[in-house]
């Protein structure tokens, strides 16, 4: 069978192919008897007449003009020889037996490997209306006889030209579309797999081959290979003599395509196939593998199938070094992305830490930007009273969430850090709703974010110092008790001495005039009304004194274990006689399991009563005087609790200062309370209070039980 370089390999050689033998062809390429030749001389004709001495005559002419030809007396015949022998033109008679040549031209283009071949109807009809039936029934030309040599060669070589053109055109079309198809296909074809299974296959298709074999290898641990056979495709590479291809790939000369005839040198593992087509893939200059086709006859690789063999290669050459710029590339960005991923996990987990140690400070803390909104907000800013949730403010204005303070105040005093940069601090006060006054120190920091020298973030840290002030002014409380005991002290020692005296005088006096010594003085009742009140006042000069001396006397506490339940109820009991007819109820809870406290009995008696009465002081239009106890980490603690009017809040840090009280000229020495507070002291106690105007105070005295006395 005979395959020249211009006819595409899986194209139908004759009608025999259609009618009797299918035989499987390129996708998309259409069908069509190719041309014997490449050029109109011995190109192959079929003539059709049932003219014997016509047939001669024409068989004459187009042999000595060196076509190579063949002759039918009918329809029936030339199918035959349609069938079994290639033709490149069909010169037909139109009048012949049976079938005519009409007929037969009809038949010739219905058929699809037939439908392209050049017919030329030779009749001795000049009619006209037969040359259009002619024409109608798909004829190329007509030629009347007798018609000249010359004419008649003219003709037919005009025709051969034209299919040898369009056969070409075919052909480049075909090879075109294949390579379009490949290349569009490689585009998608990233992974290696992907490649070697697109260009094996589409070769496979496209040369009409037995075998196709793909192979690449990058020489960077990626290699892939795939094989297409009669019985469809392999993805691995058994099918490959990898060795031998290894050794041709390896070789420095292996640059150009091979042909392979000799089964011992063949790549691919067949026994029916009989050449071999080896193009390697090259790119910049390195062997990236190769692409090899099988076919059956030396004849199925022609000139066209090398061509798409060596075009092929070299898109998939194109393609592996793309596959592996994109294979490094791939590798390095999951490289990158987990180490992006890693330092991500990292920043992270460094980002929960410092949060998490921010969030642990006793600090309540937020930081804003210049344009006052928060981007920090920590853990105890969501506590407590005025707590409000992290994900309630970030991003907001700090003087929509911060609305209890004065505007104006706070934007000074963060715009002042913005423009010095310097930090600022100042001390606050606050009270809860239950009364307890809160002292903070509320620090401000610039921060520098940014690579210039403008504050781009203000810090501010705000920290409870209510246990530094109380201790501090409880310092300085009993360093100002001490020394007010120490000049009480001198005092009573010089003013008692010169009382006495007074004190003795009036009673001499007073018993002179019992006597009636001064019987018949015209003065009598004043002198009676001024001793009186020289001995009433001397003697609440020697109470004053006393008080003073019992706040300045260092007191011997003789510690013994003292059971609150019972002084607490003693108190109570005293109370109740000494309530001058005011309506207070006296309310007392104390549990049965109260823990033992030790020290003096009577001194702690004497805090309690004093801190009730101050409690009955109080409440002047009658109330409720509560005295609870209660066991507290460690610690026994008892609560006198009044309803009465409450103490300003002004007051409250001056009411343990010795002579000072509001009660009325008379009523009182202002001595009660630091006398208590100097009991609790000496105690190891401490002694609280909280009060609201309008509605009570509570004093809170707090004593070490027993046990954890002994633990410490």
């Amino acid at each position: 069978m005979r395959h020249d370089a211009a006819r595409p390999a899986g194209a139908i050689q004759s009608l025999s192919f259609l009618l009797d033998l299918p035989r499987r062809s390129a996708p998309g390429i259409e069908s069509m008897s190719a041309p014997a030749s490449t050029t109109t001389n011995g190109a192959t004709l079929l003539i059709v007449d049932d003219d014997a001495r016509a047939r001669k005559k024409l068989r004459q002419i187009f042999g000595d003009a060196g076509y190579r030809v063949f002759e039918a007396d009918d329809a029936p015949s030339a199918r035959r020889l349609l069938s079994e022998e290639t033709c490149d033109l069909v010169v037909l008679d139109l009048e012949m037996p049976d079938v005519d040549g009409l007929a037969l031209c009809r038949l010739l283009r219905a058929q699809l490997a037939t439908s392209n071949l050049p017919v030329i109807v030779f009749s001795a009809s000049d009619d006209e209306n037969r040359k259009v039936e002619a024409f109608a029934a798909g004829a190329d030309d007509y030629i009347t006889k007798p018609s000249t040599p010359g004419e008649l060669l003219s003709r037919i070589n005009s025709h051969l030209k034209a299919a040898q053109r369009e056969w070409e055109l075919i052909g480049s079309n075909r090879e075109l579309r294949f390579l379009a198809d490949l290349g569009r296909g490689l585009l998608r074809a990233l992974e290696l797999d992907q490649l070697v299974r697109r260009v094996a296959g589409s070769t496979y298709e496209g040369t009409g081959s037995v075998l196709c074999a793909a192979f690449v290898d990058l020489r960077e641990g990626a290699r892939a290979g795939c094989v297409f056979d009669r019985e469809g495709s392999a993805e691995d590479v058994s099918p490959l003599h990898l060795d031998r291809l290894h050794v041709w790939l390896s070789d420095p000369t292996a640059t150009v395509p091979i042909l392979l005839s000799e089964r011992e040198k063949f790549f691919l593992r067949d026994q029916v196939h009989r050449v071999e087509y080896a193009a390697p893939l090259r790119f910049g200059g390195r062997t990236k593998g190769a692409l090899i086709v099988a076919f059956d006859d030396l004849e199925d690789c022609g000139e066209t199938e090398c061509r798409l063999v060596d075009a092929a290669a070299q898109q998939a050459a194109l393609a592996a070094h793309i596959s592996s710029l994109y294979l490094t590339a791939r590798d390095a960005s999951a490289s990158l992305a987990k180490e992006v991923d890693e330092r991500t996990a990292e920043a992270e987990t460094q980002r929960r830490f410092i949060e998490a140690i921010i969030d642990s400070l006793p600090l309540s803390l937020y930081a804003i930007d210049r344009d006052y909104r928060i981007v920090a907000w920590n853990r105890n800013r969501e506590l407590g009273e005025l707590g409000v949730a992290r994900g309630l403010v970030i991003g907001k204005n700090i003087f929509e969430i911060l609305t209890r303070q004065k505007r104006e105040v706070l934007e000074r005093e963060i715009s002042q850090v913005f423009e010095t940069g310097e930090i600022e601090r100042v001390e606050q006060e606050t009270t809860t709703a239950n009364g307890e006054v809160k002292h903070w120190l509320i620090s401000k920091f610039p921060m520098w974010a940014g690579a210039d020298d403008e504050v781009s973030h203000v810090i501010t840290v705000g920290e409870d110092i209510t246990l530094r002030v109380e201790a501090n002014r409880a310092v300085a409380r009993a360093e100002k008790l001490a020394a007010v005991g120490r000049l009480a002290a001198g005092v009573v020692h010089e003013i008692n001495n010169p009382l006495a005296t007074i004190s003795a005088c009036a009673e001499a006096l007073q018993s002179r005039l019992q006597e009636g010594a001064f019987d018949g003085s015209p003065a009598l009742d004043d002198v009676r009304e001024y001793l009186g009140l020289i001995r009433g006042e001397a003697f609440r000069c020697k109470s004053i004194t006393n008080g003073l001396l019992d706040f300045s006397r260092t007191r011997t506490v003789e510690h013994a274990s003292v059971n609150l339940q019972d002084v607490v109820s003693s108190a109570a009991r005293l109370l109740s006689h000494q309530q001058g007819g005011v309506a207070i109820e006296i309310q007392v809870e104390t549990p049965d399991d109260l823990a033992p406290v030790s020290g003096d009995a009577s001194q702690l008696q004497q805090a309690v009563i004093a801190l009730a009465a101050n409690a009955i002081d109080a409440m002047p239009d009658g109330g409720v005087l509560a005295i609870c106890t209660r066991n507290q980490d460690g610690n026994v603690l008892i609560e006198v609790r009044d309803t009465g009017v409450g103490i300003p809040p002004e007051n409250l840090g001056r009411i343990f200062e010795p002579f000072f009280t509001t009660k009325e000229v008379g009523h009182g020495t202002g001595l009660g309370l630091a006398v208590c507070y100097g009991i609790l002291t000496e105690h190891g106690g401490t002694l609280d209070v909280q009060s609201t105007v309008g509605a009570g105070t509570t004093f809170t005295i707090t004593l070490p039980a027993i046990n954890q006395q002994r633990e410490r």
